[in-house]
């Protein structure tokens, strides 16, 4: 196994006899390995293990404990996050703490596979005889450890200060920790576990609402917010106040006091580049750039109209071509001489021969023929084709009567088609008229035609959108311009709600007595109208979606920036982004402020963060009051030495509150005194270190037969004794 550490191994493991045992503090933070008998611990470092590859040779090592980032960089940690054996304070993940052992074994100087020291190993209040029967297996079965005891941290720290003269034989111990908070009772010098009191709150659940306060706070540094910085902040401002409420009042009303206790983190800032106006020059050679541009689409206009123009001419010569050649064929051969051509018939291609002159006049803005003569040719063919339509029909024979029909009935179909040609003609003559002043229009003045474009896009588009808004949401409106809460029937068209009318009028009359419907012609109208899917007064497809689409064409084809918008979005997801307003080195300055003393208060309320369970005052009652021979003499010794000890009681602050908290919830006049550990943080250690030098510690131990012979039932009621 490859191990990655910036710690140093030591390298006197020998010069220590098999009789001095090792000293373990297991923390749910921290490891911290020694020997019995000294002052500080050999080594200290973070509990969680990390296995990542190395980017180059791809090979998996092990990283315990905190690695400098300059090292981490050679590698890959995206699928090998750091790990804890702790779920809270107990340990259940036991192949990462074999990694742990492993490395903390290596570092103190162990050679062998094999270690021949007893072991004194920390672990939490009232540990469950799972957890430690793991734990005896692992350091009997993998290290061949010849003996093993279990002491509780907190209950370490209270005898060594005890020792100092810090706490007295009868007291309790304070110990928020890392994750969890214990209070413990002693009595006559030994912990009483029965009277042990426990929540789930801790000093990372403060650090983890302090970085989630901050980020909620500045969301565009949240990235800056890391769980070390976060940690680092904890522990340089953090401080608990004495009354919450007023604490947070001074801050509400901005007194001084409150402004001396603020804080500020200065982020790097670089000041944007100072937008300097353009100069006569700039100016000018925009202006060029602009009208070049300018020129450049007028000449592509130019170019596409002569294009157009080209490509008629040419249709117009063959199409005139090819009525010389039809003008020289009998008019037998004329259908089989039409087949190739795609026309049927001479009239077809001369009505084709006149649309493309008329649309080249139009193109070269000429002025059209007068119709009058080709409506006078009309009327004169209308007579040679049909003669029997002006004679009275008393001059006519029955024959002639029925070809007078047929004739009157060709002649009202030939002259609805013309109708409709004509008609079609004259809306293809207006788009061609509009789409030259537009032209036009665009080689004048590109810009202005372009931003015309645009804002005739934008308008039409916020037509169709409000259109599609009412039709899904209804009409009404509360004032403001936003779709209000309707039913289903405003929703509806008028034929809708008629059919709807009619449907629950049937169904009403058919509740009030026999059910005759369908028995008269009336009731089968009704069906129909009923039945029907579309009424006659239905909305009609609008030209605004026909518009939509011919200016989107049109803008693509001139701007090449143009972005249609997608069917289904909405304008404002659509639109242009929101302007933000630009950062400045204001926003760059993190003031820590309220947050100061509102995350550790979560130690005297975790109901602040959704944890509902008590404080550390609380906590303190609760563990008198189980004890089961309690007094008020026994009670008043207790209270007169209550001792903090863990990381979380170095909080400024934190003796003050707590004496407060406990005295409000012990009758008038009950001595109180709370005292702070000497180190809350290495005396558990230091403590066990003691314990571990005294001559009595293997009369407290347990042997590997002693594992085998007694089991896992043993080590349910096993404890270590401090007076023997």
């Amino acid at each position: 196994m490859s191990i990655v550490s910036k710690i140093t191994r030591q390298t006197d493991y020998n010069s220590f006899p098999p009789s001095i045992p090792i000293v373990i503090d297991n923390g749910a933070s921290y490891f911290r390995i020694g020997w019995a008998g000294e002052t500080e611990p050999r080594l200290i470092f973070r509990n969680i293990v990390q296995r990542p590859r190395h980017k180059a040779t791809g090979e998996t090592v092990t990283i315990v404990g905190d690695q400098d980032p300059a090292t981490m960089k050679y590698f890959d940690c995206t699928r090998s996050g750091p790990r804890s054996p702790f779920d809270s304070n107990v340990v259940y993940q036991f192949e990462i703490m074999e990694y742990i052992l492993d490395f903390a074994f290596d570092r103190l100087g162990a050679t062998g596979s094999v270690i021949d020291h007893p072991i004194l190993i920390t672990e939490c209040a009232c540990n469950p005889v799972q957890s430690r029967s793991k734990m005896a297996e692992l350091l009997f079965e993998t290290y061949g450890v010849p003996a093993v005891a279990f002491g509780v941290d907190a209950a370490f720290s209270y005898k060594y200060n005890q020792l100092h003269g810090i706490c007295k034989k009868d007291g309790i111990v304070v110990c928020p920790g890392y994750t969890t908070t214990h209070t413990i009772p002693f009595v006559d010098g030994e912990p009483v576990y029965k009277g042990s009191c426990r929540t789930n709150i801790g000093g990372y659940h403060v650090t983890d609402y302090l970085k989630q306060l901050l980020s909620l706070k500045y969301p565009f540094h949240s990235s800056r917010f890391t769980w070390e910085k976060a940690e680092d902040l904890k522990l340089e401002h953090c401080y608990i106040a004495p009354d919450y409420a007023t604490e947070v009042r001074k801050f509400q009303e901005g007194t001084k006091e409150a402004e001396e206790k603020t804080r500020y983190w200065q982020l790097p800032w670089i000041p944007p580049p100072v937008e300097v106006p353009p100069s006569e020059e700039e100016i000018a050679r925009k202006a060029a750039i602009r009208e070049k541009q300018g020129q450049r689409l007028r000449e592509m206009a130019e170019a596409k109209r002569s294009s157009r123009i080209d490509a008629m001419e040419n249709e117009l010569h063959s199409l005139r071509f090819l009525v010389k050649q039809l003008d020289q064929v009998e008019e037998d051969e004329i259908p089989s001489f039409l087949s190739d051509t795609g026309y049927s018939s001479r009239q077809e291609l001369e009505s084709t021969v006149s649309k493309v002159t008329q649309s080249l006049r139009k193109a070269r803005g000429e002025p059209k023929n007068e119709p009058a003569e080709s409506e006078e040719n009309t009327d004169s063919n209308n007579n040679e084709k049909y003669p029997l339509i002006n004679v009275p029909d008393d001059m006519l024979t029955p024959e002639q009567l029925k070809d007078k029909k047929k004739q009157l009935f060709l002649k009202t179909t030939t002259e609805g088609r013309l109708r409709a040609r004509q008609k079609r003609n004259e809306e293809e003559l207006q788009k061609e008229r509009r789409n030259q002043l537009e032209e036009e229009r665009q080689r004048k003045n590109p810009e202005f035609y372009l931003e015309e474009m645009r804002a005739q896009y934008k308008e039409v588009l916020e037509r169709v959108e409000k259109k599609k808004r009412l039709k899904t949401n209804g009409t009404s409106t509360n004032g403001n311009n936003k779709s209000g809460g309707v039913g289903r029937g405003e929703r509806l068209s008028a034929a809708q709600r008629e059919r709807m009318r009619l449907l629950t009028t049937a169904a009403f009359d058919r509740g009030k007595g026999e059910d005759t419907f369908g028995s008269r012609d009336e009731d089968w109208q009704l069906y129909k109208l009923m039945s029907k899917d579309n009424g006659e007064d239905d909305e009609q497809p609008d030209s605004d979606e026909a518009e939509l689409a011919r200016l989107s064409c049109k803008l693509q084809e001139i701007d090449p920036t143009f972005v249609q918008k997608p069917e289904g979005e909405s304008s404002q997801a659509s639109g242009e982004a929101p302007r933000v307003r630009p950062l400045t080195e204001k926003d760059y300055k993190i003031v820590i402020g309220i947050e100061r003393f509102r995350c550790p208060e979560i130690l005297f309320h975790p109901n602040l963060i959704g944890i509902d369970q008590a404080g550390l005052d609380e906590m303190s009652g609760a563990s008198i009051r189980r004890l089961p021979h309690s007094d008020n003499e026994l009670e008043a010794r207790l209270t007169s030495s209550i001792l903090m000890t863990g990381g979380c009681s170095l909080v400024p602050g934190m003796k003050e509150r707590l004496e407060s908290g406990i005295r409000m919830i012990r009758p008038c006049g009950s001595p109180i005194q709370v005292v702070q550990a000497v180190d809350p943080v290495l005396d558990a250690w230091r403590g066990a270190s003691a314990f571990a030098a005294n001559m009595n510690f293997l009369g407290n131990a347990f042997t590997k037969m002693d594992y085998y012979e007694k089991g896992e039932d043993w080590l349910r009621r096993y404890q270590i004794r401090f007076n023997t």
